[in-house]
Order: C-alpha cells, then structure tokens, then sequence
C-alpha cells in the first residue's frame, strides 16, 4: 500500500472575523440594499499585540490550495492554522473537500496559530502533547504551539503509524527586546522544546514502532539546538528529505545576490538586509526506523516567486510503502 505525506507552513491562515450576534429578523429591502449594524458588544474582533487579525488573501489562499492539490498527498500536516473552523472551511472551499478527516486542538499560540492534519486516510487517537513541560521550568509549558500526535489507519482500521505534527519556536524577537538575549532565550527554548520532543516520542513508542516527526522546526537538522529531537530513546530518526527531489528548479538568484540554493535540501528562503538569502530546511519529516524500511521517496514542491507562492515556505512530501 502506498501513502503519502507531507508537511506545510500555510503560513497564516486566519478567518477574517468572529461574530457572535444574533439577527431575529432581517430588515426590509429597500432601494435594493441592505444594512445590517452591530454595536460594540455585538461582536468579537480579533487582535494581536494590537493589531486587527485579518483573513489571508483570498489570492493566497488559492495559491496554497494549488500546491495541496498538485502534490495530492493522503496526509497533510499543517502549521500556522488559526482554528478548526478555516481550516475546514479551506478543505471545502479551496480543496474540494478532498479531504474527510479534518484534525486540529487549539494550542498555545498568543498568535492563535495552530497545528492540524487533513487526511484521505481514517484516523484513531488523537493526543495533544500541550501541557507537556521541560524540568528546567516545570511550571510553565514548553509548546509554543503543541506537539500534536495523531494515529493513521488504513481503510480496514488497521494502525499504519503515528504522526507527529509540531511548530517549534521561531528566532523572532520582540521590538524593545535586546535582540542578543532575545535570540538567547528563543534558541533554548527551541532546544528544550526539541528535548522534550524526544521525552514525549520516546514514552509513547517502542524502539520497533512506525511513526513520523514532522513539522516547521525553524532551525535546519543541523541545529544544534535540534539535536535532541533526532534521537528517540537511543535510536536515531532518518531524515527523510536529506535527497528530496524538487518538482521544479529554484528561481535564480538577481545579480549581487549570490549563487541561490547550493543544494535541494530547503524548504525556506530568508532574505536579511544587507546579506545574500539564506536556503534552510525548515520543514522537516523524520522516520522511525521501522518506518523508514518503508520509505521509497521523498519531494519538495517549489515555489516560483523567491517570497514564496501563498506561503514562505515549500511542502515537502514522502512516499511509503506501507
């Protein structure tokens, strides 16, 4: 039997509004328009540090939607998803509801971003790893988002494998924030979220099991802030995409902009001001052992715009043969 799946940053998709109004009769229409007007108790914006929460551009969204449909994966592992709702509402209206089994549990976020699974394939248990902590700070969640477990089946009910979908924490710093110490405090928590990655997985399966890593991990596998994460209980994951095949080549660097991509292993271009783009491998898909005796392929689905087509970063996929 052959699966695929893939992991992608649909990098923000929000809904554009919240309302919790209720309308007990619609008012007549006259002149061929209608007015509707709802005083400030009357629904619910949503915000953050201050800003109006907006709906992703309708062209956007149409854009990710092509790239979900051009790989056509039977798994898809999502990140940056604002809640249950838009990304059912995506599947329908955008994905023409191609996929049945719809997965999502609101984590951490202050950003309200969310991780979830779109699946052609039933699914089992779902388990949300967000309370987890680190024994450096035991009182305090260590999930920026959430470390979300969910159990593929096949269509007789069978357990195929476990998936695990996670956003760890980005080297964003915030403005008024020394950006040193700033980065300082992302980069271990980025490491002890990953230590506790590994904790989780390794309570959860046995040193024989079939089950995957995937996610936005905002550091290449060579982090060294990753390094924990890449082993389960003494047994090290294969990276999956370490000889990804693209779907395309890469858009060519503009003279003064140095070489581009020196390999087809990234996912994500960042352009610094004043330094050539740097190419990582953000997105990742791990395998256990056992189930990387499965594995046959992997792929990149490249972008055509060097900021990205709908999102910033490229989804990537595998092929098992399950």
């Amino acid at each position: 039997m052959s699966v695929t799946v893939a992991t992608f940053n649909l990098n923000n998709l929000f809904s554009r509004f919240n309302f919790r109004a209720e309308i007990n009769s619609i008012p007549q229409i006259v002149d061929g328009g209608i007015t509707l007007s709802f005083d400030t108790e009357g629904f619910k914006a949503r915000t953050f540090v201050g800003r109006l929460v907006k709906a992703k551009d309708d062209d956007e969204t149409f854009k990710i939607a092509a790239r979900i449909k051009a790989m056509d994966v039977d798994v898809l592992a999502v990140q940056e998803v604002e809640h249950i709702e838009i990304l059912k509402q995506f599947n329908r209206d955008y994905l023409d509801n191609r996929y049945p089994h719809v997965v999502l549990v609101e984590g951490n976020d202050s950003r309200l971003i969310d991780v979830g699974v779109l699946s052609k394939l039933p699914i089992g248990a779902i388990v949300s790893h967000q309370t987890a902590t680190h024994p450096a700070e035991p009182e305090k969640r260590i999930f920026s988002r959430d470390l979300l477990q969910v159990e593929i089946l096949n269509q007789h009910g069978t357990k195929l494998f476990n998936l695990y979908n996670t956003h760890l924490k980005s080297h964003f710093v915030s403005f008024g924030q020394d950006p040193v110490h700033g980065q300082k405090l992302a980069n271990t928590r980025r490491q002890r979220q990953a230590e506790t990655v590994s904790a989780i997985i390794s309570r959860m399966e046995r040193s024989n099991s079939k089950f995957m890593l995937v996610g936005d991990m905002n550091d290449p596998p060579e982090s060294a802030f990753l390094q924990a994460m890449q082993t389960v209980d003494g047994i090290e994951l294969q990276n999956a995409l370490m000889n990804a095949k693209e779907t395309g080549p890469p858009k060519q660097e503009t003279e003064g902009q140095g070489q581009g991509p020196q390999t087809t292993n990234w996912t994500h271009r960042f352009n610094q001001t004043g330094e050539f783009p740097r190419y990582e491998q953000l997105d990742q898909i791990w395998l256990s052992q056992a189930l990387n005796e499965k594995f046959i392929d992997a792929f990149i689905e490249r972008r055509t715009k060097h900021t990205g087509d709908g999102s910033d970063h490229d989804p990537a996929w595998v092929v098992l043969n399950i």
